[in-house]
Formats: C-alpha cells, sequence, structure tokens
C-alpha cells in the first residue's frame, strides 16, 4: 500500500453504504482496509446488482481485502479478538447495542486494544431513545428535514433517488476517523469511540434550520419549490424544446447580469425587483416573468447566452452528457477497472491531492477472497484449521 495513508489498518464490520464509503475512502489514500462479512452471505452491497453485476460493491468495495467471519459465533467472535490488537480503526454499522450484545462493545476493544478507534455508525446515534431503532437512509432523509422542504406544494414530498444520507454520514466519518488518528498519534490521545448518526449529517447539512425556526418560528416547507430563501432567481427553468436549464444567481452581480442578458434588465428599475431582499420577496412574480423568457429559446440557444454571458446557469445533464462531456474527459472523472470478473467503470478518487494522490487498485474483490492471507499468513492459522473454522461456518 502507498499513500498518505500507508500502515493505517481498517477492520470494516459495517455493511451497506455509509460504512462502505468510509472504508473506500481510507483505503483509496492508502490504507489497509479488510473488510468482515458474514460467510455465504457478504455484504447486502453484493445484492445490490445492475446488468447483472454487483456494481455497488465492486465500485464501494474497492482497494480493500474480504474475509468472511461469523460474529453470531463465540469461535468467530474469538478470531475478532485476536485481530483487533493488528488494526487502528474498527468500523460497524449495526444496530446500537448489537456489539454490546455480543460482549464486543467499545469498552471491551479498547480492553484488547487501547489504541484503537472505534467508529460506530447509525441512523440515530448511539444515545436517546430511539437509539435501537432500525434506520436506513430514507427514512433519515424523510425524518431529518430534508424530505419535507423538497419537491413543490402540489406534489407528495421529495426523497432522494440515491443514498444521501448514507454519503453525508460516510464523509464526516472520514473527517473523525483522520482527527481521531491525529489526536492519538500526534498527541499521545490513545483510542475512542466515534458516533455518526445519519440523521445528525443530514440535519448539519440543511442550513441553518434550526437558528431560523428558534428566531423566527418559521417551518421551511415545500411552499418555494426550488426557490431559494437568499436570492433569486433560482431554480429550473424549461427551454422552447422541452429542455432544462438551472439557474442561480446567488449573487447580486450574477442576477443582474442574467436578467439583462435575457432582455430583462428593465426590471431592475422596478421596486420589486431591484434589490436582492426585493426579488426573494417577490420570487414568485419574478419567476412567472423567468418562465415566460426561457420558454422563448432552444437548449442550444440557452447555452450560447450562458456562455457569452458568463451567466450562473447550466443545462440539466444525464450520465450519458456528463460521459460526453470534454471538460470531465479531461479531468478523467472516471476510471476503468478490470479483474477476473470483467471491467467496470467508476468514479475516480475524491479529493485530489498533488503530492499524495489517492489510487484504486482493484475493485471490489469476490467473498471472502482474502481469507487465506490474513487467517494464515497474518494470524498465523494452520491452514487445516482454517478448513475446520471454514466447514464449521466459522470463517
Amino acid at each position: 500500500m502507498t499513500g498518505p495513508l500507508a500502515g493505517v489498518r481498517v477492520l470494516d464490520l459495517s455493511r451497506l453504504v455509509a460504512g462502505g464509503v468510509l472504508g473506500m475512502c481510507l483505503a483509496d489514500f492508502g490504507a489497509d482496509v479488510v473488510k468482515v462479512e458474514q460467510p455465504g452471505r457478504g455484504d447486502p452491497l453484493r445484492t445490490w446488482t445492475v446488468a447483472g453485476q454487483p456494481l455497488w460493491w465492486r465500485v464501494y468495495g474497492r482497494n480493500k481485502r474480504s474475509i468472511t467471519l461469523n460474529l453470531d459465533s463465540a469461535a468467530g467472535r474469538d478470531l475478532l479478538r485476536q485481530l483487533v490488537p493488528r488494526f487502528d480503526v474498527l468500523i460497524e454499522s449495526f444496530v446500537p447495542g448489537k456489539l454490546e450484545s455480543w460482549g464486543i462493545g467499545p469498552d471491551t476493544l479498547h480492553d484488547w486494544h487501547p489504541g484503537i478507534i472505534v467508529v460506530r455508525i447509525s441512523g440515530w446515534g448511539q444515545t436517546g431513545p430511539n437509539r435501537a431503532r432500525p434506520g436506513f437512509g430514507t427514512l433519515v432523509e424523510a425524518a431529518s428535514g430534508l424530505a419535507a422542504m423538497t419537491g413543490t406544494p402540489d406534489q407528495p414530498p421529495l426523497l432522494p433517488p440515491f443514498p444521501l444520507a448514507d454519503m453525508y454520514a460516510a464523509l464526516y466519518a472520514v473527517n473523525a476517523t483522520l482527527m481521531a488518528l491525529y489526536h492519538r498519534d500526534l498527541h499521545d490521545g490513545g483510542g475512542q469511540t466515534i458516533d455518526v448518526a445519519l440523521f445528525d449529517a443530514v440535519f448539519s447539512v440543511l442550513g441553518p434550520l434550526a437558528a431560523e425556526y428558534a428566531a423566527s418560528g418559521q417551518v421551511r416547507t415545500r411552499a418555494s419549490g426550488g426557490r431559494s430563501q437568499n436570492s433569486a432567481p433560482r431554480g429550473v427553468y424549461r427551454t422552447a424544446d422541452d429542455a432544462y436549464l438551472a439557474v442561480s444567481a446567488s449573487t447580486p452581480d450574477t442576477a443582474e447580469r442574467f436578467l439583462r442578458a435575457y432582455g430583462l434588465g428593465e426590471l431592475l428599475a422596478d421596486p420589486r425587483f431591484a434589490t436582492n431582499e426585493a426579488r426573494v420577496t417577490n420570487a414568485v412574480a419574478l419567476d412567472a416573468i423567468v418562465v415566460e423568457a426561457m420558454a422563448r429559446h432552444p437548449i442550444a440557444e440557452h447555452r450560447r447566452i450562458v456562455t457569452r454571458h458568463r451567466l450562473t446557469a447550466v443545462p440539466i445533464q444525464t450520465i450519458a452528457d456528463i460521459a460526453q462531456d470534454p471538460h470531465w474527459q479531461a479531468r478523467e472523472l472516471t476510471v476503468d477497472l478490470a479483474d477476473d470478473d470483467g471491467a467496470v467503470r467508476m468514479h475516480n478518487v475524491v479529493p485530489r491531492l498533488s503530492q499524495t494522490a489517492g489510487q484504486i487498485r482493484w475493485p471490489g474483490p469476490p467473498l471472502g477472497a482474502h481469507n487465506q492471507e490474513i487467517f494464515e499468513q497474518e494470524l498465523g492459522l494452520a491452514p487445516e484449521e482454517v478448513q475446520r473454522l471454514r466447514q464449521a461456518g466459522i470463517v
């Protein structure tokens, strides 16, 4: 392993997206991430197939080694006890209390290895009366306030069509893990436990929601659709050929330039639209005018207007559009990897470091592909013992 995290070892007991993305990010930058999976089943991501391929697993399992271990068994938990002192970080995403029911909660893990960083990912957090409630990202997105203000008033609340809550939680968990390692290794701080709740992660990115409610009593809802409470115009507008242009005039200068570019400069003399505050207050009336202006041109003409006037607007794109875009081709947005299971395309490493760049070495491996490597070569078990454990369903 090479990279800024070379030498960091991670034991990943998690399942699904949040823990998977956390482990992937660490592995991309050189950490040795060993994925622990249930024998015969593995991470449920392996069952999320597209075109017959487990693409979710192949992407989010990249750069990891896979072993199988049945933690429901005493023998499996004993093997975990032997593994833990060899690692810096342990990731888990069970329902809170599950580790404790096995007798391997954070106190026990720190007895086994005082320096280990235990990252606990859950829907609602490790404390509170609802801690043990199952918490998939969809439920968190519904309960956090996100869905309540996403969509239009005449339609039901909208949920993201991808695991947004898991992604946010994973990125917070990456930061927390690196901070805990820094504290341990540079300040002799020892190990600790990190509590990452999907709910906390989503709620924290919704802006000053709590501050707004405490100060004004106002509740953000779908009343504004895609409009912003901070600037106008802002939204998605249909073009003459039924394409869509997204507009974000987040500063007075960009708003004024946009209006002038579309022949609406006279609105700036209207008290309803003369300032940013006035435009936000009268956003419904402004939108009606912008909708009409957008509908006069096909998307190709909008592209020319946007480019000519350097407007903060862009057409709505699909992955097909992105794949053909020369800008993203130049930036190598995606990479193609191949192994015995064939080729797979995936997003490149994020973020990009100039001196210690991350690297994708292999896609998510087959279930238990590294059992021999870990149990025999690293843990020192005899091949006959590993075979016995395999036959007993322990590994």
